[in-house]
């Protein structure tokens, strides 16, 4: 069984920088991808992006983060960590961040990943 934890999160001013780690324990298959999703208050969860797990590190992003170039994710392995870079931070982006695993690098739905993490909180102040 996987299992995810994520950290990094906190109180962020406007315009600064976080980078989130979501680690994974457990056998995760080769062919998995992991991804990070979003969900502000009173909103859905909404998609963020994904990488492969394993061989090479293949992203695929939701196309209203890949237009604003700020959000970049990325992996180390032999840590077995993900990561979730986002810079020049908006109040926009506070919500609880997610990390999941899908069998489908390509898949951007919610109920195509499993293994949710806690999530880790993200508050942007104006």
């Amino acid at each position: 069984q996987v299992q995810l934890v994520e950290s990094g999160g906190g109180l962020l001013p406007a315009g600064g920088s976080v980078r989130l780690s979501c680690a994974a324990s457990g056998r995760v298959f080769s062919s998995s991808a992991l991804g990070w999703f979003r969900q502000s208050l009173g909103k859905e969860r909404e998609f963020v992006g994904a990488i492969r797990w394993s061989g090479a590190p293949t992203t695929n992003y939701a196309n209203s983060i890949k237009g604003e170039g700020r959000f970049t994710i990325s992996r180390d392995s032999a840590k077995r960590t993900i990561y979730l870079q986002i810079d020049s931070l908006k109040p926009d982006d506070t919500a609880v961040y997610y990390c999941a695993k899908t069998s489908n690098l390509w898949a951007m739905s919610a109920h195509e990943y499993n293994s949710w993490g806690q999530g880790t909180q993200v508050t942007v102040s104006s």
